[in-house]
C-alpha cells in the first residue's frame, strides 16, 4: 500500500490509527485487545513507531507483521534513523520490503535515553538525510513528520519550516502533522507549507487527552500548546475524575476532527497511545456525523 494512493482526487478521506510496540507482557495483552477493537473500525491504514536509536526495532517489525498478516490491515511503518549506522539502516529497510511494505515514515528520532548509548560514528543527522538515502535505493512511499508550531528543538517555525521543505524536496510524498488543540496551528501551517512551495499531502495527527499526567508530558515532548479551552474543561471537571476527562478528550477530538474533515483535509491520523477506548468514542461521533 502507497498511502498517497489512498488521496487521490475524489477519494473519501482516510482514517488511520497509530500503535507502538509494547514493551511488557501487560501492555502486550492490553495492545492485543486495543487492536482487535481499532480493526473493528475498518481503519483505512496503521502506523508501527520506532523506538529511538532501535531500540524497538524487533517489537517494530513483529507487530508490522502481525497488522499485515493475522489483522489483515494495511500498515505503515515508521524508521527513525538517529544513532543507527548504514549496515543497520539496510537491513531494516530491507526487512520492511521483504515484509511488502509499501509506506514509511521517515524521521531522525529523538535522542535514546539509555545510559552509555553512543550512536554509530557514521549515523545520519538528519531526516532529509535519511529520506535521500532511502529514495536512491528503494521504491517506498516516502513520508515525514511535520509540527504545526515548530518542533521543539527547531530555532524558529521559519526555519524548522526551511527543514521540512529539504525533507520534501529530498524526496518525501506526505506529511505527518504532529498533534494541536487548537486546528488553526495546523491551517496556519499549511497555508505556511504551500507558501513556500511544499504541495505533498498533510495529514493532521490528533491526540485524544487520556491522563492529566500524559497530556502534560506530551505536550512538552511535542511542542504542542494546551490552549485555554482544554484548561478550562478540564477544571471544570470533577476533581480525580478521570473517566470524565477522557469524554471530554473524546468529545474535543470530535469537533477538532470534523472541522479539519469539512475544511478538505485527506483524513485524520489519531494518535492511539495503544489505547482504544478514546479512538472508538472519535470515529463512532464522526459516524454519526457522516464524516466518515
Amino acid at each position: 500500500m502507497k498511502v498517497t494512493d489512498l488521496w487521490r482526487e475524489g477519494g473519501k478521506p482516510t482514517l488511520s490509527f497509530e500503535l507502538f510496540p509494547a514493551r511488557t507482557e501487560k501492555g502486550a495483552a492490553s495492545l492485543e485487545t486495543a487492536i482487535d477493537e481499532l480493526a473493528a473500525l475498518q481503519p483505512d491504514f496503521v502506523s508501527v513507531t520506532f523506538g529511538a536509536g532501535g531500540s524497538t526495532r524487533q517489537g517494530s517489525q513483529e507487530l508490522l507483521q502481525k497488522l499485515q498478516d493475522e489483522k489483515g490491515l494495511q500498515v505503515l511503518a515508521y524508521f527513525a534513523c538517529y544513532g543507527l549506522g548504514p549496515d543497520d539502516i539496510t537491513d531494516i529497510l530491507d526487512g520492511y520490503e521483504g515484509l511488502g511494505i509499501g509506506s514509511v515514515l521517515a524521521v531522525r528520532g529523538d535522542t535514546p535515553r539509555d545510559e552509555g548509548f553512543e550512536p554509530h560514528p557514521e549515523s545520519l543527522p538528519h531526516a532529509s538525510d535519511l529520506v535521500a538515502r532511502i529514495r536512491s535505493r528503494y521504491g517506498f512511499c516516502l513520508g515525514v513528520a511535520g509540527y504545526p508550531e515548530g518542533h521543539v528543538e527547531a530555532p524558529s517555525r521559519e526555519q524548522d519550516l526551511e527543514f521540512l521543505k529539504l525533507k520534501v524536496d529530498a524526496g518525501a510524498d506526505y506529511i505527518i502533522a504532529n498533534y494541536s488543540y487548537d486546528n488553526d496551528y495546523f491551517f496556519d501551517f499549511v497555508e505556511r507549507c504551500r507558501a513556500i512551495g511544499i504541495e505533498v499531502p498533510i495529514l493532521p495527527g490528533v491526540m485524544p487527552i487520556y491522563s492529566v499526567k500524559m497530556l502534560g508530558i506530551l505536550a512538552g515532548l511535542c511542542g504542542a500548546t494546551i490552549t485555554d479551552e482544554v484548561r478550562e474543561g478540564i477544571a471544570a471537571l470533577p476533581e480525580d475524575d478521570n473517566d470524565a476527562l477522557v469524554e471530554f478528550g473524546i468529545d474535543l477530538a470530535v469537533r477538532q476532527c470534523a472541522e479539519l474533515l469539512r475544511a478538505g483535509t485527506p483524513g485524520v491520523h489519531i494518535y492511539t497511545m495503544d489505547k482504544s477506548a478514546s479512538a472508538v468514542g472519535v470515529v463512532s461521533g464522526l459516524r454519526a456525523e457522516g464524516l466518515l
